[in-house]
Order: structure tokens, then C-alpha cells, then sequence
């Protein structure tokens, strides 16, 4: 059974999910780890009230050495909002998996997090948005992608109502592609992710 951890930076909702998933028999892994590189980040409530060892790290040497120390097999950016050093990529290749808020490659790259990406999605007038699992390469949003799913936004007149929008969407795929990265499912084949 493969140790993941999950890392987050805020209220950990996207985490929430992969808990329920898991607790449901859904996750074939263990949440072996819940890190948070800031204090106050409601994620770390929600790990502790599932009964998830969990921390606040903001080094990533620190993180890194953790990771090894709790035997951790992959990676999970939960709403993380901290750009990975390369040190920590290269030590996890193909095993860091970040959830990104848009159809890659539109609307992501250095800068483009949280709210940014509806606000630039709402100035577009784009009518899809929606969610990309990625592995994390040293190129922000720039590794192999694993799942995209879109929905319809064309209704939309707010980016607060369009981050609503695509988190209800998060909170389907992401569980699902870590249950089928724990299942075995998710293979690389010439640079591109296969799932089987």
C-alpha cells in the first residue's frame, strides 16, 4: 500500500475530499502525512480530526528530509500555494501530483493560482474552464497531464462563483486520480500519462 502526503497552504477543502475518499474504502493508499507551510491553514484541523500525523513546514529541506523520514511514495499539492524547490522535484520524480485550476495550458504558469486564474479566466470571457492534475515538473504547470475535466462557465458573471464552479469539480477527480495512482493506473509512456 503506497504512503502519500498531502500538502496545503489553506482551508483544505481539495484535502477533505481525498479524506472522505479514503475513509470510504475509495483510496487504496495510506494519508500517511498532511503538511502546511503556513500555521493557520484550516487543512491541518481537518487532518487532525481524521487522525492524520500532520505538520507545519516551511523549509523545504525540512519537508524534504520529512517526506523521507515518513516513507512517503507520492506526493499531493492540495491547494499548496509554495513553488517546490528543484531538489525536491528531482527526489519524487513523476510522483508529485498538483491540482490546478484551469484546462491547461490556458491560464496557468508563474503567478496563476487561486484567484488569479478566475479572475483572468472571468476577463477572457472564456464559456469552459475547469481542472488539470498534472505531475509537477521544475516548469510551473508544466508536467506531464494526468486528468482534465472542463464545465460550463457561460453563466458565470463572478470569479468567486466560477472558483465555486471548479472546486466542485476538484473535489470529484482529484480523489479519483489518487485512488488510481494508488491502484497502479497511472503509467508514462513517451512523455504523455496513460491511464490503464
Amino acid at each position: 500500500m503506497l504512503r502519500f502526503a498531502v500538502l496545503i497552504s489553506g482551508s483544505g477543502s481539495d484535502l477533505q475530499s481525498i479524506i472522505d475518499a479514503w475513509q470510504q474504502g475509495d483510496i487504496h493508499g495510506e494519508i500517511a502525512l498532511v503538511v502546511s507551510n503556513r500555521e493557520n491553514a484550516y487543512g491541518l484541523q481537518r487532518a487532525q480530526k481524521a487522525g492524520i500525523k500532520n505538520a507545519v513546514i516551511k523549509d523545504q529541506k525540512v519537508l524534504l528530509q520529512t517526506l523521507h523520514d515518513e516513507q512517503i511514495d507520492f506526493v499531493v499539492l492540495a491547494g499548496y500555494l509554495a513553488i517546490l524547490g528543484s531538489d525536491l522535484i528531482q527526489a519524487y520524480p513523476n510522483k508529485i501530483l498538483n491540482i490546478h485550476p484551469s484546462l491547461i495550458p490556458s491560464f496557468c504558469g508563474p503567478g496563476m493560482y487561486g484567484m488569479h486564474v478566475h479572475n483572468a479566466v472571468l476577463a477572457r470571457g472564456a464559456k469552459v474552464s475547469g481542472a488539470t492534475i498534472h505531475f509537477v515538473s521544475e516548469e510551473v504547470d508544466g508536467g506531464p497531464i494526468i486528468y482534465q475535466k472542463a464545465v460550463d462557465i457561460s453563466d458565470l458573471d463572478t470569479a468567486e462563483d466560477i472558483q465555486k464552479r471548479v472546486l466542485e469539480l476538484e473535489h470529484k477527480i482529484l480523489p479519483l486520480v489518487v485512488g488510481m495512482y494508488c491502484d497502479g493506473k497511472v503509467k508514462i509512456e513517451k512523455g504523455r500519462v496513460k491511464i490503464r
